[in-house]
C-alpha cells in the first residue's frame, strides 16, 4: 500500500491518484470505464440542485406493472452499464457534458412502494423540486406508470407535447381495478391536462392485442399514431419530418419505453414486442430531435431480471446518452 506523507494531503485526504503522468484522465469520466462509482454516465453525483442543469434521476418503482416485474432494479444496472459511454457523440459532435452541468442527483426517493398512488405522489413531490430548482430531467425508470407523476410535476403550468417512442400507445384505461398502470400513464396525462394531445406522436406502436380498439383514445383525442409498419415503409428522415412539423416550438417531453426496441436488442422489459426498432434507428430518431423545445426525458421498463449479458441494461444507457445529448443542446440554447 502506498504510503502518503502530510505534505501530500489535502483536506485530510492523500493527493491520489497521481494523475501527473496521465493528464487525458483529469476529467474522472474519460479514466477506465471499470474504474469509480457507477454513477449515471458517469457523471458526479450530487444532491445539491443549484449546480446542476440536467440531473439525470432514477426512479426505482414498478408497481404499475401488468405481468413481468423487475424494472425497479432498471435505474442501478443501468448505472452499471453507462460506465461504458463516453464523454463525446462521435455521429453528432454533441459534448453534453461541455455543454451543461450534467450529474447524477440519485433517485426519487419513494417510502410507500406498495401503494401505487401514494407512491405516484412521491415521484411527483420530487420532480417539482427538481423543476423547482430549474433542472432539466433525464429520469430512468421504472415502469411507465412513473412518467404521469413526472408529467405532473413538469407540465403543472400549462400541457406539454410529447414524442412517445414505444410499442404501445399506453392510453388504457380501468386495468383489474386500476387507472394508474403502466398501460394507462398518457391517458391520465391527457385527461388532467398535462398533455396536449393533438401535439404527442407516438412511434412503433405493435404487436397482438386483445381488444382491437385498446388504443382508441388515442386516436379519438387526436394524437399521432405511428405504428410499426408505417414508421418502416416512411423511413426515420420522413418520420422525424412530421414530427418537427407536428410539435414546432411548443415545449416537448420524450418517453421512450425500452420495448420499442425489438427483443433482439432489449430482451429484458415486461413486455416485449417482435419487429421492433434497431438500436441504430432508435439512435436516429433521438439525434433527429434535436432542435426541440426539451423540457424532459424519460427511458423506462428496463427488467434487469429478464435481461441477457446486460443487452438491455446496455442498449439502454446508450440511448440514454443519446438523449442527454438532444436535452443538452435545447438546455444551451435557452441559456
Amino acid at each position: 500500500m502506498t504510503k502518503h506523507s502530510d505534505s501530500d494531503k489535502k483536506d485530510g485526504y492523500a493527493a491520489y491518484p497521481d494523475l501527473s503522468g496521465y493528464p487525458e484522465f483529469a476529467n474522472p469520466i474519460a479514466r477506465p470505464r471499470y474504474t469509480g462509482l457507477p454513477t449515471f454516465l458517469r457523471a458526479p453525483w450530487t444532491d445539491d440542485l443549484d449546480t446542476v442543469d440536467i440531473g439525470i434521476v432514477g426512479v426505482p418503482f414498478d408497481g404499475g406493472v401488468t405481468n413481468r416485474p423487475g424494472a425497479r432494479h432498471g435505474p442501478r444496472e443501468v448505472r452499471n452499464q453507462s460506465s461504458l459511454v463516453r464523454l463525446n457523440n462521435q455521429a453528432t459532435g454533441v459534448a453534453p457534458h461541455t455543454l451543461c452541468r450534467v450529474a447524477d442527483i440519485g433517485d426519487a426517493w419513494i417510502p410507500s412502494p406498495f401503494e401505487l398512488q401514494q407512491s405516484h405522489d412521491c415521484i411527483e413531490q420530487y420532480f417539482r423540486l427538481i423543476k423547482a430548482a430549474g433542472v432539466m430531467p433525464l429520469s430512468i425508470g421504472g415502469d411507465h406508470s412513473v412518467s404521469l407523476p413526472i408529467l405532473r410535476a413538469l407540465a403543472a403550468d400549462a400541457p406539454l407535447a410529447m414524442v412517445h417512442i414505444d410499442a404501445h400507445c399506453d392510453t388504457g384505461d380501468d386495468y383489474m381495478g386500476s387507472k394508474f398502470h403502466h398501460g394507462a400513464p398518457f391517458r391520465r396525462a391527457v385527461e388532467e391536462g398535462l398533455l396536449d394531445a393533438e401535439k404527442v406522436i407516438q412511434i412503433g406502436i405493435r404487436g397482438s392485442v386483445n381488444d382491437t380498439g385498446v388504443w382508441a383514445f388515442s386516436h379519438d383525442s387526436g394524437m399521432r399514431v405511428m405504428y410499426m409498419e408505417e414508421f418502416y415503409k416512411l423511413g426515420v428522415e420522413a418520420v422525424l419530418q412530421e414530427v418537427q412539423s407536428l410539435i414546432g416550438d411548443i415545449p416537448c417531453y420524450i418517453s421512450f419505453d425500452i420495448d420499442s426496441l425489438d427483443p433482439a436488442f432489449a430482451p429484458g422489459t415486461g413486455t416485449p414486442e417482435i419487429g421492433g426498432l434497431t438500436t441504430l434507428e432508435a439512435q436516429l430518431l433521438i439525434r433527429g430531435l434535436g432542435g426541440l423545445n426539451l423540457v424532459g426525458a424519460d427511458l423506462v421498463e428496463v427488467s434487469p431480471p429478464f435481461d441477457h449479458a446486460g443487452l438491455t441494461a446496455m442498449s439502454a444507457a446508450n440511448l440514454m446518452f443519446e438523449l442527454l445529448c438532444v436535452l443538452a443542446e435545447a438546455r444551451s440554447s435557452r441559456a
